[in-house]
């Protein structure tokens, strides 16, 4: 008996999740064989999870704590994940590059800070247009990994759904080697550290050498005192993408056995692009059924309206740790768009946690074509959010950066001077730039010292 009321009940949950398939979903392929789709779905749904819904419940707790001002967001990784670059040596290399980055941040925000990596699913993109042409030829634009190929023929750019299980198998696997590395002694705090003290090294970095000695002097203190924990060897570690395609990630959403509610077993931490966070739309309508934490992009042309009724749609409980919203106004406009927006939510009663993503909003081309963005506007967008919780009295949470362990040339600008002829030499992206490794930490550098005007 008790089990049909259980059953009975999961099936009213994923009756009303269903919804979402009868609102506009943007930003979908097209499909060729809607037979080959079905298939692939019962696939995945035959799949143990990604994630467990307890791992998306502690990472809810940590961004309540966020959103308090106790901790800070730290959420990176690369623009559009591939199949092929998802090896040891460059998933490690993400890793190991976001860990450098929180050590800095912790020192300087004094208080924890959250690991989640742009990983193990982020394989799927928004594009601005169904096609790309190029010397008269037309073919569908390339969507991501858990689309299509990124070559310029028609057997690669035709949306093939076999690869929706291509791309569970990849993030399994990237999935299971973070897991390695944050547990198995990778993270270690001090390691982490002498990482960092090879950066300060360079003389170009040497601005930095006072802030690296405060940590050093802070390890040998712990050291000294006897401390020698899992906490130093040790770290937790979440993934995160955006829940573009539905078509993946229905199939992985499951009932908690614990407690009947639905989650998104492709990610801990799920978010909802600009693009598509249309509140009548179907990626709002699906994400407001799981459980687990929600993300949504915010562009300049968000409202205070747009905001609060994103709100009450997706967190209507007002749960800590439910919600983040992740700005991406670019470096031109937040410090006239941004205050307004916190001052309006802020007023309503809600505490949303408020994030910034500096990248998405700072993107120019080159005469020669490439996709490019300047350190400098980076940071001035990141400078700008700072600005914009100091003047309303909110809370600057966290930051959200697209990045690579790799040393590639995408980005202008850092202490590297990377310039336009230095592009095309190590121009790695399919899809957006990336920071590379060393202006990751650059940048983590000069959010530390922003965060220690604050503590």
């Amino acid at each position: 008996m008790t089990s049909q009321i259980h059953e009975t009940a999961a099936e009213r949950a994923f009756a009303e999740l269903d919804a979402y398939q009868a609102l506009e979903a943007k930003q979908q392929p097209v499909w060729p064989d809607p037979d080959a789709v079905a298939y692939s779905a019962r696939e995945l749904s035959s799949q143990p999870p990604l994630v467990f819904a307890g791992e998306a419940d502690q990472l809810r707790d940590r961004l309540a704590a966020a959103a308090r001002g106790e901790a800070f967001l730290l959420q990176g990784g690369d623009c559009a994940e591939t199949f092929s670059a998802a090896t040891a040596d460059r998933i490690r290399d993400r890793v190991k590059t976001l860990l450098q980055m929180a050590v800095v941040l912790t020192y300087g925000a004094s208080m924890p800070v959250i690991k989640v990596g742009r990983m193990a699913g982020q394989f799927a993109k928004p594009r601005s247009s169904n096609d790309e042409t190029r010397e008269g030829v037309t073919l569908p634009a390339y969507r991501g990994d858990l689309v299509n190929g990124y070559d310029f023929t028609t057997e690669s750019r035709t949306a093939d759904p076999a690869r929706l299980v291509q791309g569970y198998h990849v993030s399994a696997s990237t999935l299971n080697l973070i897991r390695a590395f944050t547990q198995g002694g990778f993270a270690d705090l001090r390691q982490v550290h002498a990482w960092n003290q090879g950066f300060i090294s360079n003389p170009a970095n040497q601005r930095y050498e006072s802030l690296a000695g405060e940590i050093d002097r802070a390890l040998r203190f712990m050291a000294a005192c006897g401390v020698d924990n899992t906490a130093l060897t040790q770290t937790e570690f979440y993934v995160s993408h955006e829940a573009l395609l539905l078509d993946y990630e229905r199939p992985l959403t499951r009932v908690d056995s614990r407690t009947g509610d639905l989650y998104d077993t492709s990610g801990h931490m799920l978010w909802i692009g600009e693009r598509t966070r249309d509140l009548d739309g179907a990626h709002v309508e699906f994400l407001s059924h799981v459980r687990n934490p929600i993300g949504v992009k915010l562009g300049p042309t968000a409202t205070v309206d747009d905001a609060l009724r994103l709100i009450d749609k997706l967190d209507p409980e007002r749960e800590p740790g439910r919600l983040t919203f992740i700005t991406r106004m670019g470096a031109g406009k937040i410090r006239d768009v941004l205050p307004g927006l916190l001052a309006g939510v802020r007023d309503a009663g809600a505490t949303p946690l408020w994030v910034t993503d500096p990248m998405h909003g700072n993107g120019m081309t080159t005469a020669t074509g490439y996709k490019t963005r300047r350190f400098d506007d980076v940071m001035d967008e990141l400078r700008g959010f700072f600005e914009a919780h100091r003047e309303v009295g909110t809370y600057p949470g966290g930051i959200h950066i697209e990045l690579t362990g790799d040393d590639v040339t995408e980005c202008l600008g850092g202490s590297e001077n990377i310039d336009e002829a230095t592009l095309a030499t190590r121009y790695e992206s399919v899809c957006d730039p990336r920071l590379n490794h060393m202006q990751s930490l650059e940048l983590a550098f000069q959010v530390a010292e922003e965060l220690k005007k604050i503590s």
